[in-house]
Order: structure tokens, then sequence, then C-alpha cells
């Protein structure tokens, strides 16, 4: 499942809905801020609703993921009957991604980002962006999808045409 910044999509939300923190005497994480950056698969015929969210810090230069942390909103039944290969435990609510990196402050971001989602417009903002997100893997895909269809009716037009100079 190849995920992909929801910023590199749509820059414009994506920097101004990216959700940050600065914090300052935090018992378990550092002080300075840390960006939420959200990831949304990029398959086409993906509907697996959820977000990969790497944690990083303007401190590290934005390049050192300090967690990833894979949340999915949907209730447990809509997981096993979504992916019946897949744990619907793992898919379901907040947790760490263990295929992704982490750092030794990764369950101490989990547990903060467990407070950023107890709000509902956090959580609604992450569905309108994965719904924005898969609605242009669909565009893309469909526009691909008829320039390779009518590509392929030309050429094969072409071949039924003998006799007949190319490009007539």
């Amino acid at each position: 499942m190849p995920m992909r910044p929801f910023i590199d999509r749509f820059p414009i939300p994506g920097i101004a809905e990216t959700r940050s923190l600065k914090l300052t005497g935090h018992a378990s994480l550092p002080d300075g801020e840390y960006g939420f950056i959200e990831m949304y698969c990029d398959e086409r015929e993906c509907d697996c609703r959820r977000v990969m969210v790497a944690v990083l810090r303007p401190r590290t230069g934005w390049s050192k993921v300090w967690a990833t942390i894979s949340y999915g909103w949907e209730d447990a039944g809509f997981y096993r009957a979504w992916g019946p290969h897949s744990d619907p435990l793992e898919m379901q609510g907040p947790n760490l991604n263990p295929l992704g990196p982490q750092s030794r402050y990764s369950h101490a971001l989990l547990e903060l980002f467990r407070t950023l989602i107890e709000s509902p417009e956090y959580i609604e903002r992450l569905k309108r962006h994965y719904a924005m997100f898969r609605e242009a893997i669909g565009r893309e895909h469909g526009a691909i999808g008829r320039v390779l269809h009518e590509h392929g009716a030309r050429r094969r037009g072409r071949g039924s045409q003998r006799g007949r100079p190319r490009g007539l």
C-alpha cells in the first residue's frame, strides 16, 4: 500500500491544515514543534479509510521521522470485511505502524496523537482529506484509462486500414 503525502497533491490546504503542536515542559517529549504530516494510499482500488501520519520536527530539518502512526476511523467490522488478510485491530484506531520509522519517542507521540483525535473537527478534517485524495486518484486513473483506451482504439483502427497511408 504505497502512501503519499496529502501536501504533495494539495499543497495549499496541505500547508494550511497540517496539524502541528508546540510543546514546552512535556514529561516525555523534547520541547519544540511537531508536525503531523498526513499520508494516504494512492492505489486506485483501495478504500481503506485510513491515514498514515509521519511526525516530523523542524529542529531535525523536517526529514527525521519521529513516529509513524496509522489511524483508521471505521469500526473493526469494516476492516474485517475490507481486508480479511489484515488484523482489524491493527487497522482500526491509532497505532504505531510496524513498517514505518519510529524513534524512542514514538509511544509518547502516539499518546499525543490520541489526544488530537479527541477533537471531532480533526477527525472530520482527516476524513475530508481522505475523500479529496481518493477523488484525485479516481480522476487521475480515469483520465489515464481513457487515454490508454483511446490510444489503443486508434492503434487497432490503423492496423485494419490496409493500403491507406499512416495518419489518415
